[in-house]
């Protein structure tokens, strides 16, 4: 997973306004209590980041991956 992808998804999956709140403010303890930002900053790989932030969110596993074709930018 790319970080490009990351933001994709966060915009789609949260919203653009909510995501960009979530990846600076949430303090995720799965990674070292970093935000998203923070761990994205400090080389964390960008999955794990992905997966603490939506589990975190209680993001189902079904709606983590996949932007429907027609949402894609």
């Amino acid at each position: 997973m790319r970080r490009s992808e990351f933001g994709e998804l966060a915009d789609h999956v949260f919203g653009p306004a909510l995501a960009h709140t979530y990846t600076r403010d949430l303090v995720l303890e799965p990674m070292g209590g970093r935000t998203a930002e923070q761990a994205l900053e400090e080389g964390l790989p960008v999955r794990a980041v992905w997966t603490a932030l939506c589990d975190a969110m209680d993001v189902p596993e079904s709606d983590r991956w996949e932007i429907p074709p027609h949402l894609r930018r």
